[in-house]
């Protein structure tokens, strides 16, 4: 394409284009992971089209789609509505998509939209202006709100007067609930280690870099829905128990970090039931050895079998459960 920046093809995860000069200087960059999501990705587009604020780019990382998803974007592109940048890569996963979005961003700030969700008209604007009015070094990034079509926020608001927190620490110490928007400043979530990929495996936990971001700078907290979410059946929200299942050695990596991290001992003894369950999907026979808690995972070998069990029967049965 010309130097607009309106299009730039990639294969593989090296973005040429992130040192060109010429490309425009948005405040923020929108970049969403897409897997055979042709018939929901239509939604994500034209709400970005409808932003009140233009000041955003819109990264799609094509993670081996074999759709109609390339084909789309061309469209979109002729359309000339925002700034498009697509990436294609083979199939690594969701977290392998954010590691090449995160090589690919050179935006000050940077969010994640799936591709069965989109959002509100003005939510680049509030996100920007926000940013501007309260953003610093001293902190991370923004957190804000996930919600539903008709309106019904995704588990628990921030309490009224909360200025910044973390995300372990509105889950944990806050006993908040549910999904939030997390937008990150680049530099900050570029600086963490990225996602380990595991052969055969296509799953890693997200949350692995927002808490190891949670241990450097808190988050700026607004009330504002920064995106609608839809989740879909055969997502990773639902299915965890065939995501546990496919996955087991990115799994027990997460619960293995998480349980070395998390103040509370429920936590830590549900990451260690869930590491033992996978260890042993995995066939790990050194996974006492390898925990940072060995008495702790020994005691919980036999809850560890109990859940690898349980996840065998509803794997088996095709049960769908949003797990933990």
């Amino acid at each position: 394409m010309d130097s607009s920046g309106t299009l730039w093809f990639y294969y593989g995860d090296v973005d040429v284009g992130k040192i060109v000069a010429f490309m425009e200087n948005n405040t923020l960059t929108i970049f969403t992971p897409a897997y055979n999501r042709a018939h929901t990705i239509g939604r994500t587009y034209e709400s970005l089209c409808r932003q009140t604020s233009k000041d955003f780019e819109w990264l799609v990382i094509d993670d081996g789609s074999t759709d109609n998803t390339r084909q789309l974007i061309e469209g979109w592109v002729a359309e000339d509505r925002i700034t498009i940048h697509y990436v294609y890569q083979e199939n690594q996963g969701m977290h392998g998509a954010h590691n090449t979005a995160y090589r690919n961003i050179h935006t000050e700030l940077n969010t994640c939209i799936d591709s069965d969700d989109w959002m509100p008209d003005d939510a680049v604007e509030k996100i920007v202006a926000f940013w501007k009015k309260y953003g610093s070094n001293e902190v991370a990034g923004i957190i804000g709100l996930d919600a539903t079509e008709d309106g019904k926020i995704i588990g628990d608001k921030f309490p009224v007067g909360l200025k910044t927190t973390t995300l372990r620490g509105f889950h944990e110490d806050l006993k908040g609930s549910g999904d939030k928007k997390l937008v990150y400043r680049t530099d900050v979530i570029c600086n963490t280690p990225e996602y380990p990929l595991f052969e055969g495996e296509r799953y890693v936990g997200l949350i692995y870099k927002y808490h190891m971001v949670d241990e450097i700078y808190p988050l700026l907290v607004s009330n504002d829905v920064f995106v609608i979410v839809d989740y879909q059946d055969d997502g990773s929200s639902r299915g965890m128990w065939r995501q546990y299942w496919n996955n087991p050695k990115g799994f027990a990596f997460l619960r293995k970090y998480d349980m070395s991290q998390t103040h509370l001992w429920k936590r830590k003894l549900e990451d260690n039931i869930h590491y033992v369950s996978h260890s042993l999907r995995s066939r790990n026979w050194n996974f006492i050895k390898e925990s940072p808690l060995k008495f702790v995972t020994l005691l919980t070998i036999i809850p560890g079998l109990v859940l690898y069990i349980i996840n065998w029967y509803f794997v088996r049965k095709g049960r769908l459960y949003k797990g933990v």
